[in-house]
């Protein structure tokens, strides 16, 4: 039987590495502040696990951002589009 596939809205992107980056939080330090494993920082990095609501919540009140700063259906731009676009040019 083929497994079904998921349809590419049921997809979540995310910032988390970034950010982790950015601040110098370690997956075990964001997993503890959040209530999950160190491994499930790791497959929500690499988008092999969409969070639940209330995780994905969580994560933008550790990082103080609203959810859709870390989390979009949609593919981010990458930051150095969004930091250095051109005048008139849309991200």
């Amino acid at each position: 039987m083929a497994r079904p596939t998921k349809a590419p809205s049921d997809h979540v992107h995310n910032r988390i590495a970034v950010l982790r980056a950015e601040r110098r939080i370690s997956r075990q330090d964001l997993a503890d502040a959040v209530g999950v494993h160190y491994q499930t920082i790791g497959y929500l990095e690499r988008e092999e696990y969409s969070p639940t609501l209330a995780l994905a919540l969580r994560i933008a009140e550790y990082f103080t951002l609203p959810v859709e700063a870390i989390f979009s259906t949609q593919p981010f731009a990458p930051m150095s589009t969004v930091l250095y676009k051109t005048p008139g040019e849309h991200a």
